[in-house]
């Protein structure tokens, strides 16, 4: 058996591995966990918007809040855990190609080694908060921190103006998508009964739509930021939320936009139990 016999054996084994219960368990354990943040989140910003809330409605909260609960500890290692498979589901997609149709071109893996990277960021803060070690910070300081950072090499604040720019475009595709159903496709075929794909669309809609406008939003910020050469007017993801509190719906709009993180939440669970994988 010659190295490129060997070669292409190997590369069916690491995609069988990829396609199998263990990718599968992987990724439906990171939308599970995908789900609590988002659902904490949501539910601190809803504490905010009714004038009970003392906790940043952010990553950094719905850690602190998990790890006040009994067994909290454990919680916060269970979380990350899932966070880590979610890294290693899309790692497996920007290698082996995402399920569905053009699954294998690139517009579909560099989207996908994108959310690697970034799960990845967010289980190793999660892990590094579990163990006591960092990754409490506030989202808003570590906004303001990196655009300042980035402002004072050449040209930065154009590389702010076009991040905050993508992260509206990506929030109105989020939105977009979620009112148009798209995530429809990615649902095991016939396998939703009446009122699991009602849940499914009143989470999605809601869910998706809301957390949409808060990426837009947050990148409006970002583009402000650049052209006012101004990092303080970055924000993280609570003074990005907190915002819709000064509007003139006031903590209504915020109220709303919570519920829709939480319904958020619950789409991610409805995606962990009936999402092709």
């Amino acid at each position: 058996m010659n190295a490129r016999v060997l070669a292409r054996t190997g590369r069916g084994h690491a995609r069988r591995a990829a396609n199998g219960s263990a990718a599968e368990g992987a990724a439906r354990a990171g939308l599970t966990a995908r789900g609590v943040i988002y659902l904490l989140v949501g539910i601190l910003a809803l504490r905010i918007a009714f004038g009970s809330g003392d906790r940043q409605a952010d990553r950094g909260g719905a850690l602190a809040e998990l790890s006040d609960q009994p067994f909290g500890a454990v919680l916060l290692w269970a979380l990350g855990a899932g966070l880590v498979g979610m890294a290693l589901w899309r790692l497996s997609e920007a290698v082996f190609g995402v399920t569905g149709k053009d699954g294998h071109t690139a517009k579909k893996r560099l989207p996908a080694a994108a959310r690697c990277v970034f799960y990845a960021f967010v289980a190793y803060s999660v892990l590094a908060f579990a163990a006591g070690t960092g990754g409490n910070g506030s989202s808003d300081r570590q906004s303001r921190d990196v655009t300042a950072r980035v402002m004072e090499i050449p040209a930065g604040r154009w590389l702010v103006g076009a991040a905050g720019a993508a992260i509206v475009v990506a929030g109105v595709v989020i939105a977009v998508q979620a009112l148009r159903r798209t995530y429809r496709k990615k649902l095991k075929p016939g396998g939703l009964s009446p009122r699991a794909r009602l849940l499914v669309d009143v989470t999605g809609v809601g869910g998706g739509t809301a957390r949409g406008i808060v990426f837009a939003v947050a990148g409006a910020f970002a583009v402000r930021a650049a052209v006012d050469y101004a990092p303080d007017r970055a924000k993280g993801l609570d003074d990005t939320l907190r915002s819709f509190a000064d509007t003139s719906l006031g903590p209504w709009l915020l109220g709303c936009v919570a519920a829709g993180l939480v319904l958020f939440g619950v789409f991610s669970f409805a995606l962990a139990r009936w999402r092709r994988v």
